[in-house]
């Protein structure tokens, strides 16, 4: 396989041409944030709007998840420019989400605890006022796992390994804009849909939603 030479922070790195920037900056210990990023994925979503960089000759941050590498590429992973847009994606998630962190089944082990501290980020409403919207209750019906829809960030990480991974369909996107969630089909409880508890889909989010009983 051909490999390129690029440079991220200013280390000198080998990757395989056309590999997307994120995975090449995380498989050499360079944090950057992201949480809908799946590898598998031949057209990467980039809804989360978290893993930007800035890259010499190029207007504008991008997102990393995004971009294949290509020879002699400069990246930058902190900027103001990507800070900016960072601290603003990190802020609007915060406010749909419940924030209750010392109760939350993922605490100390969750996606949007390291952002905060990779980041220098607050796990606390900042500019954008709590939505306040109100959530169905936690769905402990299968036994064996629950889903609280109110800690979820929509990354789809859950989605990808029902119907990509498992290939089962128990679960997926519902809705748009301001109402959009993860739901069974036609929002019956989970055990109520065809979902075979392999856990696959708990074990892939990155937030305290899905978490076993």
């Amino acid at each position: 396989m051909n490999k390129v030479k690029l440079f991220i922070d200013g280390r000198e790195l080998l990757a395989p041409a056309g590999e997307k920037l994120l995975w090449v900056a995380l498989e050499n210990d360079i944090y950057i944030p992201h949480l809908c990023a799946i590898r598998e994925e031949q057209r990467p979503s980039a809804c989360c709007r978290l893993c930007f960089v800035e890259v010499e000759g190029r207007k504008r941050p991008v997102t990393s998840c995004t971009l294949p590498v290509r020879e002699k590429m400069m990246v930058k992973t902190r900027t103001p420019a990507v800070d900016r847009l960072v601290r603003t994606a990190f802020e609007l998630l915060l406010s749909d989400h419940r924030l209750n962190c010392g109760k939350c089944p993922k605490n100390r082990a969750c996606a949007l605890q390291r952002i905060a501290r990779e980041r220098g980020l607050k796990l606390k409403p900042g500019r954008f006022k709590a939505l306040g919207r109100e959530f169905p209750p936690i769905d402990e019906s299968t036994g064996a796992f629950a889903f609280d829809r109110s800690r979820c960030v929509l990354c789809g990480q859950c989605v990808h390994a029902d119907q990509q991974v498992v290939k089962v369909g128990a679960i997926g996107f519902s809705r748009r804009g301001l109402d959009r969630c993860v739901s069974t089909f036609t929002g019956v409880k989970l055990a109520d849909s065809p979902c075979t508890r392999c856990l696959l889909c708990v074990e892939a989010c990155p937030v305290g939603a899905l978490y076993p009983l």
